[in-house]
């Protein structure tokens, strides 16, 4: 009897997350078959056709999309934007939660306070003052001034995390290392990182997702040059209305990047929020 309800509830989990795993890639695959209908067949009917018709699909969409040097050029300013943003706000962030979790050095609980106090400041509160700033300094509308500002509002979060994850590994792994002669940078490099490597994939992930999705930061900083791929998309909304056939395969190519990454490093992912969530 035990057996069958143990059955029965796993069979009703099962079915769960079948739903629910439905629920969430249906978007996903009705967005791809938009992208591969023209113009004209999206006018006819829902995506939900090319079932009845395939001859509809084809990638014609995704050449011209290709051709477009608005599109390409915003898509090349995402992975410019992006990728350096993710890689200094990972590098900065796990020098300063090590330091934070395992060096001494005057004032360190207050400067951990005041990161962890940084975490509560809205994005919208530094919008103008740093727009001033950046065209002060020649920043404003430049990939670099969008990088800075992604960086600044990505290393408190990022500190906390890492700093926490730091923390939890044991005194006794490390004093151990520095009785064998091993200098802090040599800990950090050989030691602290290859243990703290799923905290830090999880951080790579969320920071990549947010700057990689973001339009907010990039709307009010990035000029024409430099606008990433969701300001390039609403602006073909704004300019051309309902041009479905250029909207639909350059939506789904923002899109697939960051599901890519996501899957690719969900492993890691799980273990490093788990982990360095709770001290």
């Amino acid at each position: 009897m035990n057996a069958v309800r143990r059955g029965l509830g796993s069979a009703v989990v099962q079915a769960f997350l079948v739903v629910v795993a439905l629920v969430w890639v249906t978007p996903l695959a009705g967005l791809f078959l938009s992208s591969l209908r023209s113009a004209s067949d999206t006018a006819k009917g829902g995506w939900w056709t090319v079932f009845t018709s395939p001859g509809q699909l084809s990638f014609d969409n995704y050449s011209a999309l290709l051709k477009n040097a608005g599109i390409t050029q915003a898509f090349w300013n995402t992975v410019a934007i992006s990728v350096p943003t993710t890689v200094l706000v990972v590098v900065l962030a796990a020098l300063a939660g090590y330091a934070f979790a395992w060096l001494d050095f005057p004032l360190r609980e207050p400067l951990f306070l005041l990161v962890v106090a940084l975490l509560v400041v809205p994005v919208q509160i530094g919008l103008l003052p740093v727009a001033k700033l950046f065209g002060q300094l020649g920043l404003f509308g430049t990939i670099p001034g969008v990088v800075l500002f992604h960086v600044a509002y990505g290393l408190p979060f990022a500190v906390f995390l890492l700093r926490n994850y730091f923390a939890e590994m044991p005194r006794e792994m490390l004093e151990a290392a520095r009785m064998d002669g091993g200098s802090e940078w040599r800990i950090f490099t050989r030691l602290v990182l290859p243990v703290g490597r799923p905290a830090i994939a999880s951080l790579a992930i969320f920071q990549f997702l947010w700057v990689w999705n973001d339009m907010l930061v990039a709307l009010l900083f990035a000029d024409s040059s430099s606008q990433p791929l969701t300001v390039q998309l609403q602006s073909q909304i704004r300019q051309f209305g309902s041009n479905i056939d250029v909207l639909a395969p350059g939506a789904f190519l923002s899109l697939i990047v960051p599901v890519v990454v996501f899957f690719a490093f969900q492993r890691h992912f799980v273990q490093g929020v788990m982990a360095g969530s709770v001290k």
